[in-house]
Formats: C-alpha cells, sequence, structure tokens
C-alpha cells in the first residue's frame, strides 16, 4: 500500500513545547560535530538514518516500522521482485541481535552452510551492534562474485567462528513442493513476493494433478511480505468471501479483507507448519487457516508482528515504513507481540534445521516419523491421519 505525508517538508506540527524540544536534538548534533574525538567518524547521513530509526523503535514496531535509506529501498523493492545479487538470505534484528532468519534453498548462504537462528556478530570484522534489519542486508548483499565474512554464533558451538560467503544472483523461488510418501504434498512458502499467488496455486494444482490427498503448508522461516499476495495465499484455501483478516484502524474502526474466488484446495486436509521466526504475512494466513477451522497449526508460537505497513516515499529519496494499522485474525486475536499459537506445540531442537521439500521427498514414510524435524514429522503424521479418516 502506498502513500504520501500531506505536511509541510520539515514542519513541526506538534505544540510549542514539543517543538522546543527539538532543541535539545540540534545542540546535542552540533556538539558532536564539533567535538567529537573521531571526526572521521561524522557522518551526516548514517546520523540523521540513526536519528530517524531511533525514534520510530520507540514506537515499540521494531523491525516493521522502519526508515529506509535510498540505498535500502532499493534493496527492499529487489526483495520483492525475486531475485537480487548477494548470499541469499534472510536476516532480521530480534531483541538486539542480528540474526539469520533461513537462508534460501540453493543459495550462497545455504552453500556456505549458514543455519537458521544464526547469530550474525560481524559483517568483515565490523560489530553489528545497533544495526538494523535494513542495514544489516545492505551490509551482506553485493554484487555477484565479492565475497563477505560474516562471524557468526551459534547454538551449540562452543565459540564464534568465521564463515567466507561469495556473493552470486539469487533467484528467489517463493513456493517449491514435493510429494512425501502417502500422497501428502509438502508446499513451502518462503516469502509473500509479488507472484506468490500465482506459484502458490500452481503448485496446489500440480500437486493434485500427481495425487495428493492431503497438504502440508510450510510457513517456518517465512518472514512475509506483501499484503495482497497473502491475502491471495489464503484464498487458495479459503471460499470467497471468508474473512483473512481485519484491519483495526487508529481510531478503532475494523475492515474486513476477505478471500477471493479462484483457490484451487478448497477441501484437502491441510496442515499448517509455523515456528517463531514465522512473521508477519505468515501469521496473517496462519490465523486466518485456524479460525476458519480450516487447518490444523503445528509448531511454535510465531513471531508477533501485526502492523499493517504504509508506504512513504520520501523526499531524499529513502522510504517510511510505518505501521498505520494493525492485523486481528477474523475473531478478532490481536496478532502484534502476541503471536498465532499453534494447535498442537512442537519444539524443535536448536540444532536441526527445517528439512526442507527436496531432502523430505527423499525419506520414507519411517524415516520421516523418526527424523530430527518434530515439527514436520507431526504435521506428516496428522496429514495421514486426515487422509485416512475421509
Amino acid at each position: 500500500m502506498l502513500g504520501r505525508t500531506s505536511s509541510p517538508v520539515g514542519a513541526c506540527t506538534e505544540s510549542e513545547e514539543v517543538c522546543a524540544a527539538f532543541d535539545a536534538f540540534w545542540q546535542t548534533w552540533n556538539l558532536a560535530e564539533e567535538r567529537f574525538v573521531d571526526a572521521e567518524a561524522l557522518d551526516p547521513e548514517q546520523m540523521t538514518a540513526g536519528a530517524i530509526a531511533g525514534m520510530l523503535d520507540s514506537l515499540g514496531d521494531t523491525g516493521h516500522t522502519r526508515y529506509l535509506t535510498a540505498e535500502e529501498a532499493t534493496r527492499w523493492d529487489e526483495s520483492l521482485s525475486g531475485s537480487f545479487e548477494g548470499i541469499g538470505a534472510y536476516v532480521d534484528v530480534r531483541d538486539g541481535q542480528t540474526i539469520i532468519v533461513a537462508p534460501i534453498e540453493g543459495s550462497p548462504a545455504e552453500r556456505a552452510g549458514i543455519q537458521p537462528g544464526d547469530a550474525i556478530l560481524a559483517v568483515d570484522g565490523e560489530e553489528t551492534t545497533g544495526w538494523t534489519s535494513q542495514e544489516l542486508a545492505t551490509r551482506v548483499r553485493g554484487p555477484a562474485g565479492s565475497s563477505v565474512i560474516l562471524t557468526i554464533e551459534r547454538a551449540g558451538e562452543a565459540a564464534p567462528f568465521d564463515i567466507t560467503v561469495e556473493r552470486a544472483e539469487v533467484n528467489v523461488p517463493s513456493v517449491s513442493w514435493r510429494m512425501l510418501p502417502g500422497d501428502v504434498a509438502l508446499v513451502r512458502l518462503t516469502s509473500f513476493a509479488a507472484d506468490s499467488t500465482d506459484d502458490m496455486q500452481r503448485a496446489l494444482s500440480e500437486a493434485q494433478e500427481q495425487g495428493a490427498q492431503a497438504v502440508i503448508l510450510e510457513l517456518r522461516n517465512n518472514p512475509g511480505g506483501l499484503l495482497n499476495e497473502a491475502i491471495g495465499v489464503a484464498s487458495q484455501f479459503l471460499p470467497r468471501g471468508t474473512t483473512v483478516l481485519l484491519e483495526a484502524e487508529r481510531g478503532g474502526q475494523r475492515d474486513a479483507q476477505v478471500a477471493v474466488s479462484g483457490g484451487v484446495a478448497l477441501d484437502i486436509p491441510l496442515v499448517v507448519l509455523v515456528n517463531g521466526n514465522s512473521a508477519s504475512s505468515s501469521e496473517i494466513v496462519a490465523g486466518a487457516l485456524q479460525d476458519a477451522e480450516r487447518a490444523t497449526v503445528v509448531g511454535e508460537t510465531t513471531f508477533g508482528t501485526g502492523t499493517v505497513l504504509s508506504t512513504f516515499r520520501l523526499d531524499d529519496g529513502g522510504r517510511l515504513l510505518l505501521g498505520t494499522q494493525q492485523w486481528l485474525t477474523p475473531n478478532g486475536r490481536l496478532i502484534r507481540n502476541q503471536g498465532i499459537a499453534p494447535d498442537v506445540e512442537v519444539l524443535l531442537d536448536v540444532n536441526q534445521a527445517p528439512l526442507t521439500p527436496a531432502e523430505a521427498a527423499t525419506l520414507d514414510a519411517a524415516q520421516l516419523a523418526a527424523s530430527g524435524d518434530t515439527q514436520l514429522s507431526r504435521a506428516y503424521e496428522l496429514a495421514t491421519q486426515a487422509i485416512a479418516a475421509r
């Protein structure tokens, strides 16, 4: 969703007392500029971006409501277009720590051994303390053929270690799927990008044409994306007119967003996989399917990102992504800071990465049941039970 500010550029629209308080900001700026011991560290662009980021973080929507510089805005656009040059990993800042949410399947990051949950302590030797998710994404991306060194802290490892990743062009397949034993299709959605609805519809149609009798929708480590794609994906499983989410306005008004026609998997048994890295649009879809009693949600409580971002283009080429509404599930449950609790809670060992569809498809039923991916094995069990009960 796009929007524009209507107030004059640079105008202070608050009370005289609040506007006067900005004197302290400029006093601090001027003192730092005149007296800070390291003059070379003074970068007006970074100082401005840092000030804006700090102001927005005080709103409590950290990691979602945010300011993007012109360069970061370009990177953000690329991430939603489906291709870019970099290491191929979703990154974020959680509790002040920069982390890998998930490497993209087949990416340089995955080939280098990067794992979900890896904490990034430094990039090319520069500590990441205080970085925003966009600053982190900008630093790890770069032209194909160049390399970046990530200092990683990983659960179960005694000490941090370095991983060198050679950047490449990364094409992001938002949907991948494989057939598991017993005619269960494992359909993985990695993000809600520009073509995710079309990709999901195509995958579900192919799976059913090849005999799928149940679907496991994999939303673990999915950081979200475009709201219209969330509605489109949910519409593949829900009848037209079914509420997908409620958008709550600042003044309390609620507007329903509903499923559209054209769903191709309206009746097939469905299990949804989520974890603590499932955020934003992932939570919308999981919550909608759960409230409609359309699916059994398995895994761990999701991240709890529940604001609708409006995009404001700024005069410096940057963007303000501002939470102007918040999401509620169709039954009115708050997502922000709450997350979606699964119907069946299953924890995953910190050293166990979720199996990809390609990896899972190499296992027989007994191996899936005994695999270290306890969440997938439970989802598979429920899916096969649903098939038997039809």
